[in-house]
């Protein structure tokens, strides 16, 4: 389960498998949960990589895009979250 606020969600894989998905209630302030299903059983130890095709908007707090000047390597934009993960 991930937090989320104001975004699209097109499409979820997990390592390269098709992965379905749900929104939650949404929340005045604390978002929408977004609820995965892995599309297999982990294994303890086993990787997950997990792919998310979205869209934010100008809504979407707490994401914040970085230019390509402003990363170290000066060739790619960076996209990070200063959410926090809340157990319910």
């Amino acid at each position: 389960v991930l937090d989320t606020r104001d975004v699209q969600v097109f499409k979820v894989t997990v390592n390269g498998q098709d992965a379905k998905f749900v929104f939650g209630e949404k929340h005045s302030f604390k978002g929408t949960p977004l609820e995965i299903t892995l599309p297999f059983e982990l294994r303890r130890g086993q990787e997950a990589i997990v792919e998310i095709s979205f869209e934010s908007s100008p809504k979407s707090s707490a994401l914040q895009w970085f230019t390509p000047e402003q990363t170290s390597g000066k060739k790619h934009p960076f996209l990070f979250s200063q959410c926090q993960v809340e157990w319910i």
